[in-house]
């Protein structure tokens, strides 16, 4: 069947044939495809899926779907168990286990000091999540257990509601772990992790560097030897700082700060130097080895010590005081947040170095249920930690049997040490403390984005002051806010390009990018690099105006001409509703 096309505008075309006639012409066979356009009667509505199409590829998918893909599903541990070489990934496996262990002990009990609680709650943390999350999460390598960020979150929300030393306290901050492991599991499975990627990674790194700024002023009181107020501003706690000069201990200080440099320079010699890489895992066992046998061998009054550490695992019991729930709830978002945007970008990317998939929604549903049991056996929330996962990786892991290993150091800890851990100084913890949260204080991010992007290193300035001087919940807020409001005001104001087509070809381009590309008198083409919505139509219809007026002569060629004539717009794979196309008509039609 033969075809033939034409445009409106052909017959104007006709008048130049005879000129056309003239010149040299070759024939080739053209081969036509007519389209194929969807039928009427397609089960697809015009505006898009429906309910009931959706709902039926869903069920299509669960009908395909084998017993080994709901195995997968329901317990992601089975991926790695099934293909397990035991030659081959059980040595490293033991190995990074183990080192996580050892470095998790003390780094328990120093962040559960961080949060307001007893150490034995750090070490309860650091055990039965660690189990239930090798079943249920999807990352090989993230080590889970309690962090310092989200501790000092646990201790600024409560230490307003209760003093620490009352036992209410305690059980807010388990109750507070079933609170954000309920609404973990419950973004997990309604997939709505999506919703935290519109919060800006300078958003993070700003708040991220205050917090620890802040959390190193707070340990700083077992350095002095006297007690500072707590707060999560940065004012109140130098105030509180100089206003108890007069209770200044060398000993303390003194015995803090030769742990503190030691830790320093293991870390160092660890990052820099291959062949001393256990340096950096040694750490915290040095720091505590350190000042148990310096307090021991000193015997100084001044120096305090943790003190009485219950023996044994943790039993179950269910969370109490259920009356305080809405309180906790905008502590619970703000945990949760940090989660989805820490550990699960962690998890992403050691997935990607060791070359499997991850799901982040069953990640985030994996570190939903930790939190959840966890609760249940006295933990306080746990989430991903930055440092143990790096070198949980560095150490080889290549399964989550190295986090059941370290889960059985906790529990042997629980069982057979505690004793030991009585005659641990608080200032030996609390340089443990701050020698983690120094590598927070991210200012070469700081200093890229100054390089880079301007807008993003002044979302980074608003989001560490408001943090430092206004506390943690406004400052994550205002830092939200502002980083929502950058969204909006992008995609509201969408970058607009003139282009030029390239000498020799027939492809259009930039001029801002291709000076060489050639434009033409009364002619504009105008590409829009974003959808046209209602928001953003007022705009494109404004640059657009502008275009129409201003008359761009130098690179331009042709005749000269007063005025443009034509605006030809590039809308290639842009999706408008037939409603926006409506308002930007109209606006284009009253703006002439």
């Amino acid at each position: 069947m033969e075809i033939s096309y034409a445009s409106p505008s052909a017959s104007s075309l006709a008048s130049s044939n005879s000129a056309l006639s003239s010149m040299p012409s070759s024939t080739r066979p053209v081969k036509v495809i007519p389209l194929q356009h969807p039928s009427t009667t397609s089960s697809s509505p015009a505006g898009g899926y429906s309910a009931g199409v959706l709902v039926k590829k869903w069920t299509g998918k669960v009908k395909q779907m084998t017993w080994i893909n709901w195995m997968e599903l329901l317990l992601p541990c089975s991926r790695w168990i099934r293909t397990y070489k035991w030659r081959e990934y059980l040595q490293s496996d033991l190995l990074s286990g183990i080192t996580i262990g050892i470095m998790l002990v003390p780094q328990a009990m120093s962040y559960a000091k961080l949060a307001g609680l007893q150490p034995i709650y750090g070490l309860y943390s650091g055990f039965l999540p660690l189990f239930v999350y090798a079943f249920f999460g999807s990352s090989r390598q993230l080590a889970v257990g309690p962090v310092a960020l989200v501790s000092l979150l646990v201790s600024n929300v409560l230490g307003g509601i209760v003093n620490s030393s009352e036992e209410l306290y305690t059980e807010l901050a388990i109750l507070l772990a079933l609170m954000v492991g309920v609404l973990e599991c419950v973004m997990g499975l309604l997939r709505l992790g999506w919703l935290i990627r519109f919060i800006s990674h300078s958003v993070i790194s700003g708040f991220t560097t205050a917090s620890a700024i802040v959390i190193g002023l707070s340990q700083v009181k077992y350095f002095l030897g006297y007690d500072v107020s707590r707060s999560s501003k940065i004012v109140p706690l130098i105030e509180s700082i100089i206003a108890g000069a007069d209770g200044f201990l060398w000993a303390p200080f003194i015995m803090g700060s030769a742990i503190l440099a030691v830790l320093q320079i293991m870390k160092q010699l660890g990052k820099t130097r291959k062949h001393l890489r256990f340096l950096r895992v040694a750490g915290p066992l040095t720091a505590v080895v350190m000042g148990t046998t310096l307090a021991k061998v000193l015997n100084l009054p001044s120096i305090s010590l943790v003190g009485d550490i219950p023996q044994g695992l943790p039993k179950f019991s269910v969370p109490k005081s259920f009356e305080h729930v809405k309180s906790l709830i905008p502590t619970a978002f703000l945990i949760t947040g940090v989660a989805i945007l820490e550990s699960v970008g962690i998890a992403k990317a050691l997935a990607a170095k060791n070359g499997y998939e991850l799901d982040s929604n069953q990640e985030l549903f994996g570190l939903g249920v930790s939190n959840v049991v966890g609760s249940f056996f006295s933990a306080y929330p746990t989430t991903g930690s930055f440092s143990r996962s790096a070198v949980n990786h560095e150490s080889g892991a290549k399964t989550s049997l190295s986090q059941i290993v370290t889960g059985i150091v906790m529990g042997g800890a629980l069982l057979f040490l505690t004793p030991l851990f009585e005659h641990i100084p608080q200032c030996a913890l609390a340089a443990i403390v701050i020698s983690a949260v120094i590598t927070l204080v991210d200012y070469d991010e700081a200093i890229f984005l100054w390089r880079i992007n301007k807008k993003d290193f002044l979302l980074w300035v608003i989001t560490a002051i408001t943090t430092l001087f206004l506390g943690i919940e406004i400052g994550v807020l205002i830092g939200v806010g502002v980083s929502l409001a950058f969204v909006i005001h992008e995609s509201a104001n969408p970058h607009m390009a003139v282009l030029g087509r390239l000498p020799g070809t027939t492809v259009y381009r930039n001029i801002q990018q291709y000076p060489e590309a050639y434009t033409y008198n009364g002619i504009v083409i105008v590409r829009i690099d974003a959808p046209i919505y209602f928001a953003n139509t007022s705009y494109i219809s404004d640059r657009l105006r502008e275009y129409e007026v201003e008359v761009d002569r130098s690179t331009g060629r042709g005749p000269d001409v007063e005025r443009v004539y034509f605006v030809v717009i590039e809308m290639a794979r842009k999706l408008i509703h037939p409603y926006t196309l409506f308002v930007f008509m109209l606006l284009m039609v009253c703006s002439s």
